[in-house]
């Protein structure tokens, strides 16, 4: 188990919302879909991580900075006598090995891993020494597609592909592994000192009137979905998926406070937010019973 969960960043949330509330340009859908992309890609890895047997402490998803220089570490993984730094990519296709890049066959370069991975490293290593720990590190690209294949490259380098997540899996169990309280202190200083960063800087402007509005299917995200009084359910015509209605009215109200930090949640926003599918009344009931209401009668508002 994960000492540290992944989690999706506040960016993807974000454009998640926007992409199908009110459409995204193609250079904006873009980002969003290599970020969705790129996410699963290290979910996918974490499955695999989440089966070793060995001790260790899993560490996902780190934002560091050291002497004012930012770096992130997909993975991270702590044995006795070694650090493993991990950058995964979900590339997929054709691609030819190049010293300073990528190249897809298909024509599109993308920049060399490898030199993410050492500027990590590098940066990495400052930070633990100024931690007071001189630990090992051997960090590694792992290429999680099924679909990918990188042609040319040198055999020294330390990529991981597709056929070798097994091997991989393997090699970490036969690593040493006896943990001390002094790899938990470090585990947790480094907890400690993952930064989250505002995702409202990077996002293309948008305002609440631009937001198509109504309840969304948990599941496939379509809008065509009916609201059931007497089950207390909202049912998905599109794949059938059903979510009971408190569960339905919280997510959106998460939505409103992701997208909009600065607005008061009341009775009258979220009932227009959801397209006047549910009743006001039971808005109110569910408003009051997860949230804590400030002011009074119709000047009320729930933080």
């Amino acid at each position: 188990m994960a000492y540290k969960n992944r989690n999706e960043s506040g960016e993807l949330l974000i454009l998640r919302i926007l992409n199908r509330r009110m459409g995204l340009k193609a250079e904006e859908q873009k980002k969003y879909l290599n970020l969705e992309k790129g996410f699963k890609g290290e979910t996918q890895f974490d499955e695999l991580t989440e089966n070793l047997q060995s001790q260790c402490i899993i560490l996902n998803e780190l934002l560091l900075e050291v002497n004012e220089s930012k770096f992130q570490i997909d993975t991270t993984i702590i044995f006795q006598d070694a650090i493993y730094p991990f950058e995964v990519k979900n590339y997929d296709g054709d691609f030819i090995y190049k010293p300073d890049r990528l190249k897809k066959i298909s024509g599109k370069d993308y920049k060399n891993p490898l030199d993410q991975l050492k500027r990590t490293q590098f940066l990495f290593s400052q930070l633990l020494q100024n931690l007071g720990y001189n630990i090992p590190i051997e960090g590694s690209v792992v290429f999680i597609n099924p679909e990918f294949t990188l042609y040319e490259a040198p055999p020294n380098k330390p990529f991981v592909f597709p056929t070798q997540l097994n091997q991989l899996i393997k090699k970490l169990e036969k690593v040493p592994a006896k943990l001390t309280n002094r790899h938990f202190k470090l585990a947790d200083k480094l907890v400690s000192l993952h930064q989250i960063e505002s995702p409202y800087t990077r996002l293309p402007p948008y305002d609440y009137n631009q937001q198509k509005k109504g309840i969304t299917c948990a599941k496939c995200n379509s809008f065509n979905v009916t609201f059931s009084t007497g089950a207390r359910k909202v049912f998905c015509d599109i794949c059938e998926c059903e979510e009971g209605i408190e569960s339905a009215i919280l997510r959106n109200v998460e939505e409103i406070k992701l997208l909009f930090p600065d607005i008061k949640i009341t009775t009258n926003l979220v009932y227009e937010w959801c397209s006047g599918v549910v009743a006001k009344k039971t808005i109110k009931k569910y408003l009051k019973k997860n949230y804590q209401s400030i002011g009074n009668k119709k000047y009320t508002y729930y933080i």
